[in-house]
């Protein structure tokens, strides 16, 4: 062994070469001899490289080929407006902009010639990014426990298992800075929720964190964790998501760990795939009473999240509710560009309605039936923007809920690989060692900033069009293009004017108690 050592040492050159050289030789003879993958066995060695490249395509035209406009679902622009907002850089642009004004759809928001003085804006518990909501969820239906949200933006519903516990922890902490609520996603509260944020707690058909031995749904569970936690303030049952509606959650096998298996009940490794539909309620009727169930027992407002596909069920919804006094408190819309996880090709693309299309259809037909006003109305799915969310409000919606911008404040590159467990932002991943450069602390911070940013851009557009809340916005301040030479306000394409806001000034929305 000496002697060959003492070649090695004095040879590394060759050894190295050596070693390469066998290697590819092994590399070819199994390329040639599988039967799998006709690229490898036909180009053995090389057929590798094609594999390679398809696995990082998304980093390789985010960097490299794509233009700052091209790339989808969130372009470099909005990226860009993304990560600067949330480590407090300049977020601004110059040379003027890049979109095509006269390309249908496009909107454009209608400032004033006297501007609501910012220096008469007030500033609430010493943050001058509060945005309070105007309406309080729980109110009209006199639950025990009412909630107002310091923030109308707040973090949507991603889970514990779609996301890691240093994204989650992340992220609850950035919201408890901010002000801001988190929707725990239908996977069940998890200890890294409880880094001190209000919580909206989702409750999807698996019943994740409210399962019994059995699987189904406990009520007595439910009123435990409300009565042990403070920090939830709301419960929202998900019927539907913009990203699969009509199917249940879908977290694959190799992100279940023994952590997640055991807050969901359900088995390590093995997919975790949520049923399509709900057990404990199957008609209209049986759902309101579900959500008074669940309201009786914990005091808080109870809503719905869905995405909108078919509208006789909104139709029912509307009436039984006018007849029985019976209801959510809030109403989620999400839309069809919504989604942060696993989705089937054909669900993502072309099952359920886009956001403004879905709102516009179920808030009219509220509308019609006199009951939009007993709602808070919450808009979901790609809104994480602020001339979305002016746009959303103008058409009714009372607070905003952001995912995959919430992703991207705390460093999400888009990289496209949710579904994989090899996030490399190590975002939506249960790999530890991809997980490890997260650091909660720091990215909460971003998180936080993102949020405060976010909202202090919304309101110097409210300010800019002479409000002093963004919640007074309507259709008529937002123009949307036709075509060349051809907009027409918002109010007026869609049909329908929003419910008058009852608003005087800010600091009458000053105080938010928690629950006793």
């Amino acid at each position: 062994m000496e002697p060959l050592f003492d070649w090695i040492v004095q040879n590394p050159f060759s050894t190295l070469f050596s070693g390469i050289f066998t290697f590819l030789i092994g590399v070819f003879i199994h390329d040639v001899t599988q039967k799998k993958q006709t690229i490898k066995h036909n180009f053995p060695v090389v057929g590798h490289l094609r594999y390679f490249l398809e696995t990082i395509g998304p980093e390789l035209r985010q960097y490299l080929i794509a233009h700052d406009k091209e790339e989808k679902p969130f372009d470099r622009t909005e990226r860009s407006w993304i990560y600067a907002t949330s480590k407090g850089e300049n977020s601004n642009f110059g040379f003027g902009t890049t979109e095509v004004q006269y390309e249908p759809g496009y909107p454009i928001i209608k400032h004033k010639a006297f501007p609501f003085p910012e220096s008469k804006a007030h500033i609430i518990q010493g943050d001058p990014t509060c945005i309070p909501s105007l309406k309080v969820l729980g109110a009209y239906r006199k639950r025990k426990y009412p909630f107002r949200p310091y923030s109308i933006v707040n973090i949507s519903a991603m889970s514990f298992g779609s996301l890691g516990k240093n994204a989650v922890m992340a992220l609850n902490k950035g919201a408890m800075m901010a002000g801001s609520y988190h929707n725990t996603g239908e996977g069940g509260i998890s200890p890294y929720h409880l880094q001190g944020a209000n919580l909206m707690w989702q409750i999807g058909t698996g019943y994740f964190g409210t399962r019994d031995v059995t699987g189904r749904f406990s009520i007595d569970i439910l009123k435990e964790k409300v009565n042990k936690n403070k920090n939830i303030r709301a419960i929202e049952i998900k019927l539907s998501q913009g990203a699969k509606p009509g199917k249940g959650g879908i977290l694959p096998g190799k992100k279940v760990t023994a952590e997640i298996a055991k807050i969901r009940h359900t088995e390590e490794g093995k997919d975790c795939i949520s049923p399509n539909a709900h057990n404990e309620f199957h008609t209209v009727s049986e759902l309101l009473d579900f959500i008074e169930r669940i309201a009786e027992a914990s005091g808080l407002p109870v809503g719905i999240k869905s995405a909108i596909g078919e509208i006789d069920f909104w139709e029912e919804l509307a009436v039984k509710i006018k007849e029985t006094g019976k209801g959510p408190d809030f109403i989620t819309i999400d839309g069809g560009e919504g989604g942060t996880g696993a989705a089937p090709l054909t669900y993502a693309d072309h099952v359920s309605l886009p956001f403004k299309i879905g709102f516009q259809r179920i808030y009219t037909l509220f509308q019609r039936h006199g009951i939009s006003e007993q709602i808070v109305w919450i808009g979901s799915g790609k809104l994480g923007f602020p001339d979305r969310a002016v746009v959303a409000i103008a058409m009714g919606c009372d607070l905003i809920h952001i995912a995959r911008e919430a992703m991207i404040s705390i460093g999400c590159i888009q990289a496209q690989k949710c579904h994989t467990d090899h996030c490399p932002a190590g975002v939506a991943t249960q790999n530890k060692w991809l997980q490890a450069g997260l650091n909660p602390e720091v990215k909460a911070k971003r998180a936080a900033k993102f949020l405060q940013g976010f909202r202090k851009e919304l309101l110097s557009l409210a300010h800019s069009c002479g409000y002093e809340h963004p919640g007074q916005f309507t259709g008529f301040d937002v123009e949307i293009s036709k075509g060349m030479n051809q907009y027409q306000p918002l109010e007026a394409l869609l049909g329908y004017k929003r419910d008058p806001i009852n608003f005087t000034k800010l600091s009458d929305y000053a105080d938010f108690p928690n629950r006793d």
